[in-house]
């Protein structure tokens, strides 16, 4: 049985899209919608990935836009579980703009995301065993 750092870590989550012109808004920046889509598909994934369970989005907290994300860069996104409670649990998504044809990387937002577990009744269900409670 794996520990609860060692479930937290495995679950981490990343991936990298690039960003063209059909999510590009008329400052050609990444629309903040389209954005936000990317980052809770990125949490949902690492919130099942930790869990193994049906997860729904229940919130999503303190979305830090810092930078403008470009049409014609890379994103990296990296979804990581923050909190484990009984049925519910955290995860912070980090999304980096890293420019196609240089070195040059910039974080670009931050926020947080809540999901439940939930049963096949869409009721809520523990994350963890009891011996493994984070809470």
């Amino acid at each position: 049985m794996l520990t609860l750092d060692e479930k937290i870590a495995r679950a981490e989550t990343r991936i990298f899209k690039a960003v063209f012109p059909n999510t590009t808004n008329h400052y050609d920046t990444l629309f903040g919608g389209a954005t936000l889509h990317m980052m809770d598909e990125v949490a949902f994934i690492t919130a099942t990935r930790f869990s193994r369970l049906k997860m729904v989005t229940v919130s999503s907290d303190k979305v830090d836009f810092t930078h403008p994300i470009p049409g014609g860069t890379l994103v990296e996104l990296i979804g990581n579980v923050v909190r484990v409670g009984n049925t519910s649990l955290q995860v912070r998504v980090e999304l980096f703009v890293e420019q196609m044809y240089s070195e040059e990387r910039t974080k670009a937002v931050t926020g947080l995301f809540t999901f439940v577990a939930i049963d096949n009744d869409k009721r809520p269900v523990r994350i963890l065993p009891e011996a493994v409670s984070a809470e």
